[in-house]
């Protein structure tokens, strides 16, 4: 895959910067995680929910956190299960920590976190303001007026 060199846009914007840097991420899929699967929905006009699988995590081994349009989920084991006296045969249920990361689009809110069956379900709302919602402007009725006219005398004429 070929490499894009943003450097020139980045001498002519301002305030483009996270856009550029995002599409650079993009284009190197080789460091892109696999651990969780996740799935992002739409469930309502407004409404999104992020569903991570993450089996045998409980609630006191997650943390979420957003802050400046990035959405944060970590997942860490507790030691206590790494000491456990067993010997594995196989071991094909994964316990390794975890963090993913998911860039927030203005004005998106995290409303809601719920684990339920060894999944973790994140909803989301995106809340407009209202001065930035576009409104209706009525349009008035052709009114037909008059036209104006300008009274002004008439000097008189001189007569050779």
């Amino acid at each position: 895959m070929r490499h894009v060199d943003f450097s020139p846009l980045y001498r002519s914007t301002v305030g483009f910067d996270r856009l550029f840097s995002m599409l650079d991420g993009a284009s190197h899929p080789e460091q892109a995680q696999t651990y969780p699967p996740y799935n992002i929905e739409r469930t309502g006009e407004t409404t999104y929910r992020i569903t991570m699988a993450v089996a045998g995590f409980d609630e006191t081994e997650l943390s979420i956190e957003a802050h400046a349009h990035v959405l944060t989920v970590k997942g860490e084991k507790s030691e206590e299960d790494s000491q456990a006296k067993s010997e594995y045969l196989y071991r094909g249920i994964a316990k390794r920590a975890f963090e993913r990361r998911f860039q927030l689009a203005d004005h998106v809110e995290v409303q809601a976190a719920s684990l339920k069956n060894g999944l973790l379900h994140i909803d989301l709302l995106r809340n407009i303001p209202e001065t930035l919602k576009p409104r209706r402007i009525a349009i008035a009725a052709d009114v037909v007026e008059t036209p104006k006219t300008i009274e002004a005398q008439v000097a008189p004429q001189q007569v050779n």
